[in-house]
């Protein structure tokens, strides 16, 4: 574990709270808003059930979004899709883009880019959500996963992972990001969801205090975290077995071949060396 691993791990509970769980409301605030007042009762029950196994953990998930403006409504969708989750048992985790360098082939070390890859390999899922700009994901976004790398060693970030998608437009509705990041999930071996959530005109979809108002845009939110939870719940438990691959078998049994058939070589060599030195001593 790398030196920003362990400094994740050793963040006590209100430090987790403060750095990665912004989305929370006051507990006043908290009781009556819209989340909390959701009829979630066939998930919540499914839950529930979960939490009896003497095995249960709380289902762990990375939420990320793609714009570093400060009134950035890819973010606020983020969070409600964080509440939504947070409510359902969820331990959620959303991680601030700002600070993370373009990707390049050099830093790897960069705190950020460490903090990423952690919360990744800590995760049981993920979800994306990111603004239209050209018919696709932002730069901001795509960023962040280029920065998680398929495999490190044995470690896999995402490779098993659940995930959702959500894009929030400026305009009518489309859905070129929500399937691009379909692509992108695939290409990270992450199981995507088949729900998706796309936000039209997203600049007249929230109140000025930075919260989702209520239409079927929002339902359909609702839908994806509840989706995201019973998906997760089901293949959680078959995640190892996910990360077992044929190809990687193989490759892992031919550099294994490769290394015995390297240590015999000099194991053979080193023992000519010495049957020559004693030689050579019985001859003098």
């Amino acid at each position: 574990m790398n030196g920003d691993a362990k400094v994740l791990s050793s963040l006590t509970e209100d430090e987790i709270t403060a750095k990665y769980r912004p989305f929370l409301l006051p507990e006043e605030q908290a009781a009556s808003d819209w989340v909390s007042e959701l009829e979630l009762d066939a998930v919540t029950a499914f839950v529930e059930q979960h939490k009896r196994k003497e095995d249960y953990k709380p289902l762990k998930f990375l939420v990320l979004y793609g714009s570093l403006r400060e009134c950035s409504y890819s973010r606020k969708m983020a969070y409600e899709a964080s509440r939504i989750l947070h409510r359902l048992g969820a331990d959620v985790r959303v991680f601030d883009p700002r600070g993370l360098p373009v990707k390049d082939d050099v830093q790897h070390d960069h705190p950020k880019v460490q903090e990423l890859r952690t919360l990744s390999h800590w995760s049981d899922g993920h979800l994306w959500c990111s603004p239209e700009q050209h018919g696709n994901l932002t730069a901001v976004f795509k960023n962040q996963i280029d920065w998680i790398p398929l495999a490190t060693g044995s470690v896999r970030p995402t490779q098993g992972r659940t995930l959702a998608v959500v894009q929030v437009n400026g305009g009518s509705q489309s859905f070129n990001t929500v399937n691009a990041l379909r692509v992108l999930g695939r290409w990270m071996r992450m199981f995507t969801i088949p729900n998706q959530s796309s936000l039209p005109m997203a600049w007249t979809q929230f109140t000025d205090e930075g919260r989702l108002m209520k239409s079927g845009n929002r339902d359909r939110l609702v839908d994806v975290c509840e989706e995201l939870v019973r998906v997760s719940f089901v293949l959680r438990p078959s995640f190892d077995m996910f990360a077992d691959r044929y190809s990687e078998r193989m490759e892992k049994r031919a550099k294994e071949e490769k290394e015995r058939a390297e240590r015999e070589r000099k194991e053979k060599e080193a023992a000519e060396v010495e049957s020559a030195q004693e030689l050579k001593d019985v001859k003098a």
